[in-house]
């Protein structure tokens, strides 16, 4: 039996499975909450990208977005698939030199990148750096002066193109923290300051509209108005790009009110785009990146939690808590983002009744799922929270003093803890004695 519109199935016992293993079982070796990674799915996902621009034979990068899930296992399974990385701080970058991640094929983001990061990615000889600002272009080019060395440099520019996306993940709108503006004349000012410098070695234009998108539309209307700008920098300064990173923000299914498309006939209707305003401006093709992370991760996640409290309130709600939440899925609260869920111990079991799931959190806005239909549930039942595989861990917070949880990978039917669930010593360890 397959779980409706979700990629796992149920066993024979009538439990979930996940990546060949029971969840109930996972869930009695590692405890509760427990993130659950299917790794074939999270491969599946990087090969649907890299294969399709291979099959078209286009030249192109596709950088897993480690902000979506960064951990060393997550990121040695990236390296294995060929991927190339995006970092946005020290300590994703730490992380990745930690994972031997090829430091070539890592690129630093960031809209306030520090000094120290800056110089961290210059001594590791990080493959890319994407501009965000005046200030950064200073800096980069007095460290890369400083160490007597050349570094690959994009330019994030943002297009003025709003996404049909929640408004706190639409990066591409003008109004924006992120990048140089299009529109007033910012990021023509900056490619000139960037085009002839001798350490500065500018491939060209990077593009991220936002996330959770689900129809090409926008990201075509974005190509156009890069178009439109290397247009005019061609006639001008005789500028053609290198590179074209168009970004990531691939939407997943987490609801049954999302509908996303496939990944290659997305890729493909971009290719096709850049392809023919690259034929109209009568330059080479630019070699094109892209960088899911959410696209990667997402939808390869469960996680697992133990049913606890219940409370019912006649004619208005019936509560069911769980021993997680806000502190290991902060979306909900932060995005008002929907789940779906089934009873892992029972997921062959007719569903007879709406529930809301709360978390345990001290928040009366900690609430996982708010209208979800299960069966009768107990104590101690096993809710598999679907698609969690982004933005899960990496947004994990100790709230309330609670523990962040374990991480497990599962392929072939074998299980390996990957990130250890903390211990409240873990939670307390920076903290200082007053007396």
């Amino acid at each position: 039996m397959i779980i409706d519109n979700h990629p796992f199935t149920v066993n024979k016992q009538g439990h979930l499975e996940i990546g060949g293993i029971d969840s109930v079982s996972l869930a009695k070796k590692y405890g509760t909450p427990l993130y659950v990674y299917d790794v074939q799915m999270i491969r599946n996902n990087c090969r649907a990208f890299v294969n399709t621009f291979k099959k078209m034979d286009i030249p192109a990068k596709v950088a897993y977005a480690s902000k979506a899930f960064s951990s060393i296992a997550m990121l040695q399974v990236m390296k294995q698939e060929g991927m190339y990385l995006d970092v946005v701080s020290e300590g994703e970058l730490y992380t990745a030199l930690q994972a031997g991640f090829p430091t070539e094929k890592i690129h630093l983001h960031g809209n306030n990148k520090s000094i120290a990061e800056i110089r961290m990615a210059i001594e590791n000889n990080i493959g890319c750096i994407v501009v965000d600002n005046f200030q950064e272009i200073q800096h980069i080019r007095s460290l890369l002066k400083d160490y007597n060395k050349q570094m690959d440099v994009l330019m994030r520019v943002t297009p003025g193109v709003e996404s049909k996306t929640h408004q706190y993940i639409m990066t591409g709108h003008e109004d924006s923290k992120f990048g140089f503006n299009l529109q007033n004349g910012q990021a023509e000012d900056a490619l000139l300051k960037m085009i002839d410098d001798p350490y500065i070695c500018f491939q060209g234009l990077h593009c991220h509209i936002g996330s959770q998108i689900f129809e090409t539309d926008r990201f075509i209307l974005a190509t156009n108005m890069l178009f439109q700008a290397l247009k005019m920098w061609k006639q001008q300064y005789n500028y053609v790009p290198n590179v074209l990173n168009l970004g990531g923000g691939y939407g997943i299914r987490y609801t049954k009110e999302d509908a996303p498309i496939s990944y290659a006939p997305f890729i493909e209707e971009l290719v096709y785009e850049v392809q023919k305003q690259a034929e109209t401006l009568a330059i080479p093709m630019p070699e094109i990146w892209i960088e899911p992370g959410r696209a990667i991760a997402g939808n390869a996640g469960v996680t697992l939690y133990t049913i606890g409290s219940m409370k019912e309130i006649p004619g208005i709600r019936n509560y069911i808590a769980v021993d997680g939440g806000m502190t290991d899925n902060l979306r909900p609260s932060l995005y008002q983002a929907k789940y779906e869920a089934v009873l892992a111990n029972k997921a062959d079991w007719l569903v007879e009744k709406n529930v809301s799931i709360a978390g345990k959190c001290c928040e009366s806005g900690d609430m996982l799922i708010w209208d979800l239909l299960l069966p009768a549930v107990s104590q101690n039942d096993i809710l598999a929270v679907f698609s969690t595989g982004a933005y899960g861990y990496s947004m994990a917070n100790h709230y309330n003093r609670f523990a962040k949880p374990a991480v497990v990978f599962v392929e072939n039917g074998k299980d390996k803890l990957v990130v250890r669930r903390e211990t409240y010593k873990d939670v307390t360890r920076h903290d200082l004695s007053f007396e």
